[in-house]
C-alpha cells in the first residue's frame, strides 16, 4: 500500500528550455533525515527529453516515490511515449507499484490514468502545457521500471492563429521587507509593449532566515478560466516548474505563504489577454520567537517595526494596522507638506475674518425693547385678604314685585332693635368690608337702608288687585368666631319676627 509518511519527495534537477542538455541523478532524502538515494535521471530538451525510473534498466529500490513535471512553450502540448521495455509489479487497480500521470503541473490536475504491469502504456498527450509524472514503489516485489520521452507538438486550440512570436525577456528584481508586484510595471520599465505576449517573472529574495508571505490587492484575468491564454503562477524556491507553488486563471486568487525566501511570480498573457492585471504585496517575514525590532502577528510572523501603521495589512490578519488612529494623529503635523500647510492657513485666516464680520454685524444691528407692564392693583382683592368679610346681606327674591316697601322697612327697624337690644356680642364685633354689592357696619347700613326708606315713602303705593302670597325676604346673616358663639345667646338671637303680625296687617291693606 501506498504510505505518505514512508514515501520520500523527489527533488529534481531541471534545466530550462534554452536547449541546454544534462543528465545526471536527482537526490531525496526521507522525513527522518535518511541517507539521500537515487531517485531516477531526468534530461530535458528544447525539443523534448528522456526520464527513466531509478536504476533503469536494472531494478529499482523499493520505497521509492519520484515525480517528473514537465512543461511545453506557450500554444503547444506534450506527447509521452513508454519504451517497450516496460515492467512494474501488477496489482488490482495499480494501488501498489505504478505509474500515475495528470493533465497540469499539480498532483490534484486531472488524472490521465494509473498504470502498472508488464504491458507499457499508450501515448499520452497533454491538453495544456503541463504534465504531471509520479512513479512510486513499496517495500516489496521490485522490477525493472521504465523509460519515457516526451515531445512538443502544436496546441490544435490555437492553430487558426498560427505560431507565436519570439517573447521579450521580462524579469524583475525585488527584495527588502516588503514591496509592490504590479503588472503595470511591464509597461513603466519597457519591457513590452501594451500589444505584446508577455511571459514576465518577478525574482523576490527575502533578508537572511526569512520567509515570503505574498496578498494580492488587485486581481483580474481578461480571459478568466483560461489558462492557455493568461495566468499568474506564485513559484516557492526557484522557477523551474517543480517549485510551482500555485497557479491562477480563474476569477479568484488566495494569498500564498512561501516555505523560503525566494519567491517567484510569473505572469503569462497572450497579444488578446493584455487587460489582464494584479497587484500584490509581498512582505518578509521570520517565524517566531520574535526579535527585537519586529511585530508579532499572532500568526507565527514576526515582521519589521516599521511596517506597522503604515497603511497595508502585511500580516495574515489585521494586527499590525489596529490601534493605529492614535499615532496616526500624533503623526500628522509631521506628514503636513508646505504647499498643505499654506492651503490649511490660508482657510483658517478666512475662516476667522468672517467670524469676526458676523460677530460686528451682530453688535452694530438694533435691539427692540422689551417693557413689561405691570399688572392694574385691584384694592378689592387686597381688602378681602386683610380684611376677610364677616356679614353677607343675601337677598331673596320671588317672582312677585307687589311688596309693600313700609312693612319691609318696619321689619328691618323691629329687627334692629331687637338685635341691638338682646345681644351684647354684637355690638363689640367689628364689622369688616363686605364682598357683595352691600358693604360697611351694621350703623352704616341702618343709616343708608333709613335714607333709601324715607326716599321711597312719599310715592303713592298703588293697591294690589291681586295680592301675591310670596314676597321679598332680605336676612342677615352673620359670621363670628367660636369664641363669640358661646358669648352669644342664641335663643334671643333666633327670636326674629315671624311674619304673622305683617301678613295680618297686608290683609288689612288688602281688605282697605
Amino acid at each position: 500500500l501506498m504510505h505518505v509518511s514512508l514515501p520520500v519527495v523527489a527533488s529534481l534537477i531541471i534545466l530550462h528550455l534554452s536547449g541546454a542538455t544534462k543528465k545526471g541523478t536527482e537526490k531525496q532524502t526521507t522525513a527522518e533525515g535518511q541517507k539521500p538515494v537515487q531517485c531516477g535521471t531526468w534530461t530535458k530538451y528544447a525539443e523534448g527529453g528522456i526520464f527513466t525510473s531509478p536504476n533503469y534498466p536494472n531494478k529499482y529500490p523499493p520505497d521509492r516515490e519520484c515525480v517528473y513535471i514537465i512543461e511545453a512553450a506557450p500554444r503547444q502540448c506534450i506527447e509521452l511515449h513508454f519504451d517497450e521495455k516496460y515492467s512494474i509489479e501488477p496489482s488490482w487497480e495499480c494501488k501498489f507499484d505504478h505509474i500515475e500521470v495528470r493533465d497540469g503541473p499539480f498532483g490534484f490536475s486531472p488524472i490521465i490514468g494509473r498504470f502498472c504491469g508488464q504491458q507499457n502504456p499508450p501515448m499520452i498527450k497533454s491538453s495544456g502545457r503541463f504534465l504531471w509524472i509520479k512513479f512510486f514503489a513499496d517495500g516489496e516485489l521490485e522490477s525493472i521500471g521504465f523509460s519515457a520521452r516526451y515531445n512538443f507538438t502544436p496546441d490544435p486550440d490555437f492553430k487558426d492563429l498560427g505560431v507565436l512570436k519570439p517573447l521579450p525577456v521580462c524579469e524583475f528584481e525585488m527584495g527588502g521587507p516588503e514591496g509592490i508586484v504590479e503588472s503595470v510595471q511591464i509597461v513603466k520599465e519597457g519591457k513590452a509593449s501594451e500589444t505584446e505576449a508577455v511571459d514576465c517573472k518577478w525574482y523576490i529574495r527575502a533578508p537572511p532566515q526569512s520567509k515570503i508571505y505574498l496578498r494580492f490587492l488587485d486581481y483580474e484575468m481578461q480571459n478568466s478560466n483560461e489558462c492557455k491564454r493568461n495566468f499568474v503562477a506564485v513559484y516557492d524556491g526557484s522557477s523551474s516548474v517543480e517549485d510551482l507553488k500555485a497557479k491562477f486563471c480563474s476569477t479568484v486568487a488566495n494569498d500564498v505563504m512561501l516555505r523560503t525566501g525566494l519567491g517567484v511570480i510569473r505572469m503569462w498573457a497572450d497579444e488578446g489577454s493584455r487587460n489582464s492585471r494584479f497587484q500584490m504585496l509581498f512582505t518578509s517575514f521570520q517565524e517566531p520567537p520574535c526579535e527585537a525590532n519586529t511585530f508579532f502577528c499572532h500568526s507565527n510572523m514576526c515582521i519589521n517595526n516599521t511596517l506597522v501603521c503604515n497603511g497595508l495589512q502585511n500580516c495574515v490578519y489585521p494586527w499590525d494596522e489596529n490601534h493605529c488612529k492614535e499615532k496616526r494623529k500624533a503623526n500628522l503635523l509631521d506628514q503636513l507638506t508646505n504647499t498643505s500647510g499654506t492651503i490649511i492657513g490660508v482657510t483658517s485666516c478666512i475662516v476667522i475674518i468672517l467670524i469676526v464680520i458676523s460677530v460686528i454685524v451682530q453688535i452694530k444691528q438694533p435691539r427692540k425693547k422689551f417693557v413689561q407692564r405691570k399688572t392694574d392693583f385691584d384694592q378689592t382683592v387686597f381688602q378681602e385678604v386683610f380684611e376677610p368679610p364677616h356679614y353677607e346681606l343675601c337677598t331673596l327674591r320671588g317672582t312677585g314685585t307687589t311688596a309693600d316697601l313700609a312693612d319691609v322697612a318696619d321689619d328691618f327697624e323691629t329687627y334692629h332693635k331687637l338685635r341691638r337690644s338682646s345681644s351684647k356680642c354684637i355690638h363689640d364685633h367689628h364689622c369688616g368690608s363686605q364682598v357683595s354689592s352691600i358693604k360697611g357696619s351694621r350703623s352704616n347700613l341702618s343709616t343708608r337702608d333709613a335714607s333709601v326708606l324715607t326716599e321711597i315713602q312719599p310715592q303713592p303705593v298703588k293697591p294690589l288687585i291681586q295680592p301675591m302670597n310670596r314676597r321679598n325676604i332680605l336676612v342677615m346673616k352673620h359670621s363670628y368666631s367660636q369664641d363669640a358663639a358661646d358669648a352669644c345667646e342664641i335663643d334671643e338671637i333666633e327670636e326674629v319676627p315671624t311674619t304673622s303680625h305683617r301678613l295680618s296687617r297686608h290683609d288689612k291693606a288688602v281688605q282697605r
